[in-house]
């Protein structure tokens, strides 16, 4: 066998390796679709039927639109980073806990194939829940899209960062409670403080300075753009905050995984 055969031969595990382990997340949270899909859909919808009932006839967002109608990108993107986050951060933390990472350690794949596989199955259960949320919230307000390139760019980055800070978030917890706590204090503040519920427009001068250090905000308000042609900010200056934040937050997520923080002795 030549070496150049040889090579090949070696590195045809690692190749696809990596779909190997991206089918084994995927199936994961498939399998629980109940839990993991459906649940985070029927949350959602729950936010809409009360926020939207309460205060449908009291707000209107930027002169024109109705509250309803605002109120369901934000849901939807709410959904997106939420459930791209658990994803990948329950995967981790439970295999680490379980003892059964140790299986994953002794495979030749390379801290590459780990972050690919780990966000685009995060992508994939962020998404899928984003698309039911909008299927069964549609229903109740009219939405048009007036940008649907927007809609895709900032529901990809923000399904992507989320999932490599779900990576990040895995490997430094160490039992489920240190992930509740980072869920709780961390993800879900800057989640309902993005503007998913009203337009920073509406707040005072100081909490619309605070909205502004959120990148959640970027995503949600670039998202809200691709329907309505309209957001607080520029569209380009939330790509620019949204991509900046996911390759900050990727290159962290990488770098862990190549030195095995906190899952290698």
């Amino acid at each position: 066998m030549s070496v150049t055969a040889a090579r090949t031969t070696a590195a045809a595990p690692t190749a696809g390796g990596w779909q190997t382990l991206l089918y084994k997340e995927v199936l994961r949270f498939w399998k629980v679709s109940f839990q993991t899909v459906a649940a985070p859909i029927l949350t959602a919808l729950l936010y809409l039927l009360i926020f939207g009932h309460v205060l449908q006839d009291r707000v209107k967002v930027y002169d024109r639109i109705d509250y309803t109608a605002f109120l369901v990108p934000g849901l939807v993107m709410m959904s997106v980073l939420q459930n791209s986050f658990a994803n990948s951060s329950s995967s981790l933390i439970q295999s680490k806990i379980t003892g059964n990472l140790v299986f994953l350690l002794l495979t030749p794949l390379s801290h590459w194939s780990w972050f690919w596989a780990y966000v685009i199955a995060s992508m994939a259960r962020g998404l899928m829940v984003g698309s039911g949320v909008f299927i069964v919230t549609v229903w109740f307000t009219h939405v048009s899209f007036a940008a649907p390139v927007w809609i895709v760019v900032f529901a990809l980055a923000g399904a992507g960062m989320l999932g490599a800070l779900g990576i990040v978030a895995g490997l430094w917890a160490e039992k489920f409670d240190q992930m509740a706590a980072f869920q709780n204090f961390v993800i879900v503040p800057m989640t309902f403080l993005s503007g998913v519920f009203y337009s920073i427009h509406s707040l005072p001068g100081f909490w619309q300075g605070v909205s502004h250090l959120n990148p959640f905000f970027y995503m949600i308000d670039g998202f809200r753009y691709g329907f309505f042609g309209m957001s607080d900010v520029s569209p380009w200056l939330s790509l620019g905050i949204v991509g900046t934040a996911l390759i900050v937050v990727g290159a962290v997520a990488v770098n862990l995984l190549r030195i095995g923080y906190k899952i290698r002795g």
